[in-house]
């Protein structure tokens, strides 16, 4: 790792020395500041709660985007919660159809802004329209693939600039699988193992706009030693590997050079250009409460994670970040100018 992320990961655990946060059951929390140079937040105690506190979401299990009004839709496990940028739940999209979204895109196409999502339990890829709730499209495991009967139970979605489509399998066989913009298979690619060009738990994918062509950046989740970033290019030939030792990265998401990664054993940890770390977020010091979906919300400490599965950027720089959850847990970090 490289210094400067030891000294962000000093610095957060000083704060947390100093201001020994509270839990969200007490009246009163004060915010927690954590990471360090340009990539400082301040917490925002309270945030997407209900006005007595309690979480609306339920277990939460699934991903962050936000739409172009600047409202943030997040996974639980009942479905799909809109919250304005102050943190009140405003549109809701419940029931067979939206739930389970174990990862989620948003996409302003020519009518309307639309939503991706991976159905991990449901063995299907969505695509939704993010204000109805129209489902325009779903994939369905390809037979067409010749790979025989396999279970499918989809982690990841991404979209290009063209439409094509990516749905990684990354609770089962470990393929990734291209469909086009209408939903007809084109290719696959990717195994399950521990080798180079393998993948054990293909968890987390988006498009790496950062490269000229655009990437596919995945999230290899329990590769051993200890969890990968990889690129591929978008005919599925292995280019390289990014970035190793983050433990189990969940997911990606990245604005301009920026790629936020946040860590199943609660932290998130925020990538330069070049794929160095830059700072290390909400470290979580417990190893009994670290990568667990038990902690209820009467144990949550502000500034700290749990375990750390889904983020989203928004205009002004801020963060969102979702904990995999028994109640339901989703942070707005704010970005310190």
């Amino acid at each position: 790792m490289k210094m400067n992320a030891w000294l962000c990961t000093l610095s957060i655990s000083c704060l947390f020395l100093v201001s020994n946060s509270p839990s969200f059951a007490e009246e009163k929390v004060a915010p927690v500041r954590m990471g360090c140079g340009m990539m400082t937040f301040d917490t925002t105690p309270g945030w997407g709660l209900r006005p007595d506190g309690s979480s609306p979401l339920g277990p939460t299990h699934g991903g962050v985007v936000i739409d172009e009004a600047g409202n943030i839709f997040t996974s639980a496990n009942a479905g799909v919660f809109v919250f304005s940028p102050e943190g009140k739940v405003i549109q809701t999209y419940l029931g067979k159809d939206y739930s389970n979204l174990h990862d989620m895109e948003i996409r302003k196409e020519a009518d309307g802004e639309f939503i991706y999502g991976a159905r991990n339990n449901d063995a299907e890829g969505i695509k939704f329209n993010a204000h109805s709730g129209e489902v325009v499209l779903r994939l369905k495991y390809p037979e067409e693939s010749g790979l025989g009967k396999i279970r499918f139970n989809p982690t990841a979605i991404t979209v290009t600039a063209e439409g094509d489509i990516y749905l990684s399998n990354g609770y089962a066989s470990n393929h990734i699988f291209k469909y086009d913009k209408n939903g007809k298979y084109l290719m696959h690619f990717g195994s399950k193992g521990n080798g180079l060009k393998q993948f054990n738990t293909a968890h987390g994918m988006t498009l790496d706009t950062r490269y000229d062509p655009p990437r596919l950046l995945v999230c290899d989740r329990n590769h051993q030693p200890k969890g990968r970033l990889v690129h591929y290019d978008l005919d599925g030939n292995f280019i390289e590997e990014v970035i190793t030792g983050l433990g189990m990265p969940t997911s990606v998401a990245i604005q301009g050079e920026y790629v936020s990664v946040p860590d199943l054993h609660g932290r998130l940890v925020i990538l330069d250009g070049s794929n160095t770390i830059m700072a290390v977020l909400g470290h979580n010091p417990d190893p009994k409460k670290r990568g667990s979906f038990n902690v209820p919300q009467d144990q949550w400490i502000e500034g700290v994670f749990s375990g750390t599965h889904g983020s989203y950027w928004d205009k002004d720089g801020n963060l969102y970040v979702q904990d995999w959850n028994v109640s339901g847990r989703l942070m707005k970090l704010v970005r310190v100018k």
